[in-house]
């Protein structure tokens, strides 16, 4: 009998520390459940004359029963093939419009009482907005009439919004381009009953494609099947009645663009052969020009499969690409070509050539010019100024070119030169306006142009607006957030030679609102009153801290005490952070945070546990340098060490915590920061690692900032690998993942393995799977249970931590 009961015993032993744990889902304590739970103020869109707002209402999360929803994961693509339409899709449930002169809430008319609204658009005057509506069987076309607050469905549930948004407005408002489903549509295979007939072969003929590990590709000719038969559309032209006539037979429509007159559209199709490496973006694609009534005009561009590209992030493909109009010009169509062969190995004075060519585009393209790094974007002025933008990722440069679009012969002249991370030094944005065409265009004034910055500097975040004179490259500075109280970002120049600007201000305790600001007389006035959801935090102590590395690098991070805070007591320490890489030090310490901004507990945050006690270090800095031909993650542990003990020893100085009693956490590449800490210090009591990847040798070709692949860094994949050093983990791991991760590189694989390997050589770990969940989480029960299962393992392994003797 003695043997018996010591049997049972051990093996209940075993079942309770290796078994998993049939729990329901849990919500977390009261104090964190009134932060997590509360209903928050609407979304704003505001029309370009500020005259009305629409404000849209959603839902802070999902259900799980919405996540639930059929699903198909094709070529990169997630879709509900029940309603068409993406199947991660965020909806909003309510919309008013904002009278904002009058300060008055309108309901919109005429919609109805149960909707699910998402892809919104204005039409080219401002006058209306179109969305769509998702039903329980499929997407609808509806128009709002803004000054009437009357909304009006003009097509049936029968759109196609599975690859990009399922409509386009004509240059005059008068009707849309909506992609449909096409009649002929054939019923999808459905692969858990259908019977295969024949393996699945992939070849390769000595072609490099080392391409990152894309997720939810396709897999076999059943995915190919049911991809076309998504992706396929016709084109109707449909008026504000709802009449529609057909404009384009069926094909796989992927994007439509019209030209700024409305004369002349770009028509973008997914064609055939399609790959199981990549995602649809890199299938084959054509491009046609045809006139507004659908006939053809022309074959502008065709793109073949790419799976194979040279290595490195400045990589590209030759031939025509980032494809569009010019937004100053009726009908000019203007692009990129490589001049390097794509491959950024290759040294030569110039990278990429941009040209144009007009309507009816039958003449020889023109060059407008040659830049030094990859071309980025096109912000175009008039005739005689246009400003281009490169950048080259290895080096964190970017240049911007003013040139005269009229006269080639003109050399460009470069007027930004700069560090794209030397955020104490950025020039700022050019501010743009809308034309005549409904296009943004630059805003000038002679040879003016207006530049919106966000102000970072050691002393704070103090965003600016200069007036900069493209010939002299002189600035003015036309005004400057004094940045002492609050924190006040600029959206847009309403009118500059009255001063009026839009702007949004907070406080760590007072909730974003938008503000009418005359920059020349300093008057403010309100356009929203929304209220603070999140009363429990306002009195919560907030400060940014500065201290150093040992290396002398500075660094930074967001300080809470708890809501109860009492001097001279020790606290246990939550520390969340994200590691990124620079090239130089100077800009790795820069201050990026501010102790104005509004203190938000979105899901992700860990400020919910000042509500229980702790004290909370947020975007803490974890910079990892490498200058000059040093990479960066050459160093990767013993800076990412260093940077973890930094923070502590900061926080510990102030006399706030029990260094014994210190978490960190991070979603993603934070999560991997969290395990490696673990794993090579003794700093922490304890870890949270939700959806991360763990086993580098599972992302051969590049991960995060990482060009080198496998074969070339072996030594690299495997110190950054916490998986092969699991033997050495001692501390509490709470691992995370979303069951169904399409994020690049974090299968859910990789927390699966991790627990098992850890599992395996003894380690304390929970791994926690969250059903039908992404990269990011978004059904409330998910989300309530996260916050649930972080409480308990904070509350076990570190605030109730049993410490040596």
């Amino acid at each position: 009998m003695k043997r018996i009961l010591m049997l049972t015993l051990l093996s209940t032993i075993f079942f309770s520390a290796y078994s998993q744990v049939d729990l329901k889902y849990q919500t977390p304590p009261q104090e964190i459940m009134e932060l997590a739970d509360t209903k928050q103020p609407p979304r704003v869109q505001m029309n370009e004359e500020g005259t009305y707002a629409l404000l849209m209402y959603r839902n802070q999360y999902k259900s799980i029963e919405e996540l639930s929803e059929t699903e198909l994961r094709l070529g990169g693509l997630r879709i509900n093939p029940v309603t068409n339409i993406y199947s991660r899709t965020r909806y909003f449930n309510k919309i008013e419009i904002l009278d904002v002169k009058n300060e008055k809430n309108t309901e919109i008319k005429n919609l109805p009482e149960k909707v699910r609204l998402s892809n919104f658009s204005w039409s080219p005057d401002q006058s209306k907005m179109a969305f769509t509506n998702t039903t329980h069987k499929g997407v609808e076309l509806w128009v709002l009439d803004i000054k009437e607050a009357l909304a009006t469905k003009i097509t049936e549930d029968n759109l196609n919004a599975n690859v990009g948004i399922p409509y386009e407005w004509f240059r005059n408002g008068s009707a849309l381009l909506v992609k449909t489903l096409p009649k002929d549509k054939k019923e999808l295979i459905d692969k858990t009953i259908s019977i295969p007939t024949g393996p699945t072969v992939s070849i390769n003929e000595g072609q490099k494609a080392q391409n990152r590990t894309y997720q939810d590709l396709l897999k076999d000719k059943s995915d190919e099947f049911n991809f076309e038969q998504l992706a396929r559309s016709d084109i109707y032209k449909v008026d504000l009645n709802g009449s529609k006539t057909l404009w384009k037979e069926t094909a796989m429509y992927r994007q439509l663009s019209f030209s700024p007159d409305g004369n002349y559209i770009l028509v973008t199709t997914i064609e055939r052969p399609f790959s199981y490496i990549v995602p649809y973006y890199r299938f084959p694609q054509t491009t046609m020009i045809y006139d507004k009534q659908g006939k053809e005009v022309k074959k502008i561009l065709e793109v073949p499969l790419i799976e194979e590209l040279p290595k490195g992030f400045m990589a590209e493909r030759k031939g025509m690409r980032d494809l569009n109009w010019r937004a100053d010009k009726p009908a000019t169509l203007y692009w990129a070509e490589v001049l390097d062969e794509g491959d950024p190995e290759i040294e030569v004075e110039y990278r990429d050539e941009i040209f144009e060519l007009n309507a009816p585009f039958t003449a020889e393209k023109r060059s407008l010019l040659k830049t030094k790094n990859r071309f980025y974007q096109l912000n175009w002025g008039n005739d005689k100024i246009a400003i281009a933008i490169d950048f080259w990722w290895n080096n964190r440069n970017v240049k911007a070119y003013v040139f005269n679009p009229s006269d080639s012969k003109q050399e460009p002249k470069i007027i930004q030169d700069y560090n794209y991370q030397d955020r104490y030094n950025d020039p700022g944005t050019p501010q743009m306006v809308r034309n005549e065409y409904g296009k943004r265009v630059l805003l000038l004034e002679g040879s003016n142009m207006f530049l919106i910055g966000d102000g970072y500097s050691d002393e704070g975040i103090r965003p600016f607006i200069d007036e900069f004179n493209i010939e002299t490259k002189e600035s003015n500075r036309l005004w400057q957030a004094d940045g002492k109280e609050t924190l006040e970002s600029i959206y847009a120049i309403k009118d500059i030679k009255e001063g009026k600007i839009l702007t949004r201000i907070e406080s760590k305790s007072r909730y974003p609102n938008y503000y009418f600001r005359n920059i020349k007389t300093g008057g403010v006035i309100p356009v929203t009153q929304f209220e603070n959801p999140f009363k429990s935090l306002q009195g919560v102590h907030k400060e940014v801290i500065k201290y150093k590395r040992d290396d002398g690098l500075e660094l930074s991070g967001t300080l809470y005490l708890p809501v109860e805070y009492e001097e001279g007591k020790k606290y246990p320490m939550v520390m969340w952070a994200y590691p990124e890489e620079f090239k130089d030090k100077s800009t790795a310490g820069q201050v990026t945070s501010s102790e104005h901004e509004f203190v938000y507990p979105w899901y992700g945050s860990p400020i919910f546990w000042v509500t229980r006690g702790y004290v909370v270090l947020d975007d803490a800095s974890f910079p990892i340098v490498g200058e000059g031909e040093e990479e960066p993650n050459d160093s990767f542990i013993p800076q990412l060490v260093a940077n973890g003990k930094a923070a502590i020893d900061a926080v510990d100085e102030l006399g706030y915590i029990d260094r014994n009693k210190v978490a960190v956490g991070g979603h993603s590449y934070g999560a991997f920061m969290t395990a490696n800490l673990l794993t090579h210090s003794n700093d922490y009591a304890a870890g949270i690692a939700r959806s991360g990847a763990y086993n580098r040798t599972l992302t051969p070709f590049g991960f995060q900032s990482e060009e080198r692949n496998y074969w070339e860094a072996p030594e690299i994949y495997y110190e950054m690998s916490p998986f092969m050093h699991a033997d050495k983990m001692k501390t509490p791991l709470l691992l995370i993942h979303g069951a169904a991760d399409n994020n690049s590189g974090t299968y859910t694989m990789q927390s699966e393995r991790y627990f098992n390997a850890l599992k395996g050589l003894g380690a304390t770990v929970r791994l926690v799977l969250l059903p039908k969940e992404s990269h990011g989480y978004v059904a409330r029960e998910s989300v309530l249970h996260t916050l649930w299962e972080q409480d308990q393992w904070l509350e076990k392994y570190v605030k109730n931590k049993e410490l040596k003797k």
